[in-house]
C-alpha cells in the first residue's frame, strides 16, 4: 500500500484570477477550469455560485465539484487538507472574490505548502485592480509597488518610511478608512502629493478621481463608496545643494569611514550631481581661496 501511495502522482493546483466587476471579463480559460474542476476551494462558497450562475456555468459539469471554504479564519487548516487531496492526486481549483489568490487574498500558505511539497501548480490570470488603476490613474506607470491595505495600527510610522518611496505606490483601501488613510498620507507625503481614487473598476459606478491627497482627502469624507484602490505618485527626486563646504564635509564623512578619498570624491560627485572636478577642488583647495 505505501509503494502505492508513493507512486501516486500529484495533482494540479490552479490559482484562477476571478473578474474584479463585469462578468464578460471571464476567459474561456476560466469557464473551462469552474466547468471540469474536481474540488473547487473558494473564499466564499456563496459568491462562487452566485458568479458561476451570472456567467452560466455549472462548477465541476454534469459531475459537480466538491466545494469547500478558503478564506483567512480557516486557511492554515484548509490549506493542510488541500494538500493532502493534492498529493492523493486530486485536482483543486482555489479562486478568491474578484481578484487574484495571494495577492491582498488567501492562497499564500497553500501556495508555499505545494512548492515545499513538489506539487505542480499553474494560473489562469484574469483582471487586476492593481494595474488597472495604475493605468487609469494617469501617474508614472514605468516603476511601481502594490503596497496593499495599510496596516490600521501605526500607520504614521508606516508611511513615513514610504515617504522617499520614488516609485509610484498603490494601494487597496476600505471605504470608511479612506478619508482617514488619505489624510494620513498627505500629512506624510505632503497635501499636494498627486495621487488617484479608483472605485468599482470594471463596474457600473466605475469611477476616477485624481488630485492632490488633502484635496482627496476632503472629497472621500464624503464619497468614499465600494471598492478602492488607491494610486499614489512616488517621491521626487532631490538632489542636495552643491556648496563647497557641504561637498568637503559629505567627502570628509566617507572618508571617516575608511572610504579612500578618490572614491569618495567619485561617490560625492555622484550624490550631488556634480563634476567629479568641482568636488576635488573644493577637497583640495586652500585656505586663502
Amino acid at each position: 500500500m505505501a509503494d502505492q501511495q508513493s507512486s501516486t502522482r500529484p495533482g494540479t493546483l490552479t490559482l484562477a484570477g476571478l473578474p474584479i466587476g463585469h462578468r464578460d471579463d471571464t476567459t474561456p480559460r476560466l469557464r473551462a477550469a469552474l466547468e471540469n474542476a474536481e474540488i473547487i476551494a473558494a473564499e466564499d462558497t456563496r459568491r462562487l455560485r452566485q458568479f458561476a450562475a451570472r456567467i452560466g456555468v455549472r462548477p465541476g459539469g454534469e459531475r459537480g465539484a466538491r466545494i469547500v471554504s478558503y478564506y483567512d479564519a480557516n486557511e492554515r487548516e484548509r490549506a493542510a487538507e488541500l494538500l493532502t487531496d493534492l498529493q492523493a492526486g486530486h485536482d483543486v481549483l482555489l479562486v478568491t472574490d474578484a481578484g487574484m489568490p495571494g495577492v491582498s487574498d488567501p492562497g499564500y500558505r497553500l501556495i508555499t505548502a505545494c512548492v515545499d511539497a513538489g506539487v505542480p501548480m499553474t494560473v489562469i490570470p484574469g483582471p487586476s485592480a492593481v494595474t488597472a488603476a495604475l493605468v487609469l490613474s494617469g501617474l508614472p506607470t514605468d516603476r511601481f509597488c502594490f503596497e496593499g491595505f495599510p496596516p490600521r495600527k501605526g500607520l504614521a510610522a508606516y508611511l513615513a518610511g514610504l515617504a522617499d518611496e520614488r516609485r509610484t505606490m498603490v494601494f487597496f483601501e476600505a471605504p470608511h478608512r479612506l478619508a482617514a488613510t488619505l489624510t494620513a498620507m498627505a500629512d506624510a507625503f505632503g497635501p499636494d502629493r498627486p495621487a488617484a481614487v479608483c472605485r468599482e473598476l470594471t463596474k457600473t459606478y466605475e469611477e476616477v478621481r485624481r488630485g492632490g491627497l488633502a484635496e482627496l482627502a476632503e472629497w472621500a469624507a464624503e464619497h468614499a463608496r465600494g471598492e478602492i484602490t488607491l494610486v499614489v505618485r512616488g517621491a521626487e527626486r532631490t538632489t542636495p545643494q552643491a556648496t563647497p563646504e557641504a561637498l568637503v564635509a559629505a567627502v570628509a564623512a566617507r572618508e571617516d569611514q575608511g572610504v579612500p578619498r578618490k572614491q569618495a570624491i567619485q561617490q560625492v560627485a555622484q550624490e550631488y550631481g556634480v563634476p567629479k572636478r568641482e568636488v576635488y577642488n573644493a577637497v583640495h583647495r586652500t585656505p586663502s581661496d
